[in-house]
């Protein structure tokens, strides 16, 4: 009967040491954020300014010539 016991014990004592894991503690790694800093002037249609500005200084420095169309 004590052997029976015995042998149950043992074998609790054993399957609860298998589950529990390892014995090795791996630590969580943090992922690293890389903050990646916009262009200047890409993409944003922030080129157009510059452009529209261009035009308007063509626009107004334009001789008006009238036509002689009738």
């Amino acid at each position: 009967m004590f052997k029976i016991i015995r042998l149950a014990l043992a074998g609790a004592f054993a399957s609860t040491a298998a589950v529990a894991g390892s014995v090795a503690f791996i630590a969580p790694v943090v992922p690293e954020m890389i903050v990646e800093e916009p262009g200047s002037m890409g993409g944003s249609g922030l080129w157009l300014i510059p452009l529209l500005l261009l035009a308007l200084v063509f626009l107004v420095t334009q001789k008006d010539e009238p036509s002689n169309y009738t």
